[in-house]
């Protein structure tokens, strides 16, 4: 058995039958860390001794007859270098915080901890989030294990190359324009973005923030449902968190089936171009949706004033995050963002309320939609991964990209009215490369999401595909 590219849901029920060991499991881990690792530069802090020592504890207590064992007992988790971790250095991918090491969890991090998970180290991240390539001043470049000499997407970049390549079961991140989907699709695993507020988020200087979340990613769907049941729910430390009854997400995913989901091919939504082979390989996956039963139309709702939601918010966000840093720090952050920021601090008041009103005019337009349409679908990127040099694509089909946030219209639009959407891998390029599948729902419904997510991956498997770097 490779241990290395086992699924979590599998690790967990090894572990709780005492077929394997968390301590086997870890080790395993941590060799192919060792091995894959400066290949492809996901992992920017791995934690070995700590890892192993809760390894250690996670065996001992499998031995116990009255220890109660969490739904990730003894599975390795690998943690995005924007979530605090407790005695693990956590970066931001900042030259500003090189060398934090901070003293308490962020709220994930204890419910994972507490799930049973092991913290197996920090993923790779561009500073502070922001961005679709994953490569900062501090750690460098994480390269696309299909082939490295491109992009593994952002900004939960190392965390999706680290599942490619069997490097951790499970990958924790987070997501405002496609952070958690964008390097999902371009490396070939399963990225969900949950609803604002399903996932609390602490610490956060934007505690009432509703753009940015974070959630799970992993190879299967299942194993998506099983961690994000594990993190999901309210706490007072998150004003927007809420309640909710984790065990849909699980349920969803057991027996799949899209017999009767009305689901819309979107397209492009009219937000942005896409590349006519990844639209073409997206557009073919409604084909194995017809032949499970659902019921497919070609449909979208009315996207006009996105792009300036998009921007003005993300702006707004961004002065709200970081402006603080701009008198010492502005010369060693990353470019894009520092334009971000000014570009922000150039808003008004009227800008911010139009952006709002804009907001929930387009919630609307979704809110309606979805009185006719359980599930939405579209490529989740608009081209497949490019060089890893550059920080965005500059053309599509052979037009000029307008800046480095338009290529992400196709997720962001899901962003900005609060709906979970999920990517899911759907086929390859003529070059090789992983393309994914964008599927969203109404509002907080997660389970049709994953349902969905799950009748495809069940009809259409992934086959244990693994990219030429870990050949």
């Amino acid at each position: 058995m490779d241990l290395c590219f086992t699924p979590a849901s599998r690790l967990a029920a090894l572990i709780r039958q005492r077929k394997v060991s968390p301590l086997q499991v870890t080790q395993a881990v941590l060799a192919q860390i060792e091995r894959v690792n400066p290949k492809v530069n996901a992992y920017c802090t791995v934690a070995a001794k700590t890892a192993l020592a809760d390894a250690r504890k996670a065996t001992s207590a499998v031995t116990r007859r009255s220890a109660r064992l969490g739904p990730l007992h003894g599975v390795p988790v690998s943690i995005k270098d924007l979530t605090p971790t407790r005695g693990i250095r956590t970066t931001w991918g900042s030259k500003i915080y090189e060398h934090h090491v901070p003293t308490e969890d962020g709220l994930v991090v204890e419910r994972l901890r507490a799930a049973g998970a092991i913290v197996i180290g920090k993923t790779n991240t561009p500073e502070f989030g922001a961005g679709g390539n994953t490569r900062n001043a501090v750690f460098g470049p994480t390269l696309n294990p299909w082939n490295l000499a491109l992009t593994c997407g952002g900004s939960t970049g190392g965390g999706a190359v680290a599942l490619a390549t069997g490097m951790a079961p499970l990958a924790q991140g987070s997501d405002l324009g496609g952070s958690l989907r964008i390097p999902a699709s371009f490396c070939g695993v399963v990225g969900l973005r949950p609803s604002p507020g399903l996932v609390p988020v602490w610490p956060h200087p934007l505690a009432w923030d509703s753009y940015g979340v974070q959630g799970p990613m992993a190879r299967t769907v299942e194993d998506v449902a099983l961690m994000l049941a594990a993190i999901a729910g309210p706490d007072a430390r998150s004003p927007i968190s809420y309640a909710v009854d984790t065990r849909a997400f699980t349920a969803a995913v057991k027996r799949p089936s899209a017999r009767g989901l009305r689901i819309a091919w979107g397209g492009d939504l009219g937000v942005t171009p896409v590349d006519d082979e990844v639209l073409g390989i997206a557009r073919n996956a409604m084909a194995v949706f017809r032949k499970v039963g659902a019921r497919i139309s070609d449909e979208h709702p009315d996207l006009d004033g996105v792009n300036d939601v998009v921007l003005i918010s993300r702006g707004a966000r961004m002065v709200g995050l970081h402006e603080e840093k701009l008198a010492k720090w502005r010369d060693v952050m990353q470019e894009h963002l520092v334009r971000n920021i000014d570009y922000g601090l150039e808003l008004t008041a009227a800008d911010i309320g139009r952006c709002e009103r804009q907001r929930s005019v387009l919630s609307s337009r979704f809110r309606e939609f979805f009185g006719r349409h359980d599930v939405i679908a579209t490529p989740t990127t608009a081209v497949p991964p490019f060089p890893v040099e550059a920080w965005y694509p500059t053309k599509i089909n052979g037009q000029p990209v307008a800046n480095y946030i338009s290529w992400v219209m196709l997720t962001y639009a899901f962003t900005v009215v609060g709906l979970p959407a999920i990517s899911i891998p759907c086929g390859f390029t003529r070059d090789g490369l992983p393309v994914g599948l964008q599927l969203a729902a109404r509002w907080r419904d997660e389970a049709t999401v994953l349902r969905a997510a799950a009748a495809f991956e069940s009809a259409a498997p992934w086959a244990d595909r693994r990219p030429p770097v870990v050949a």
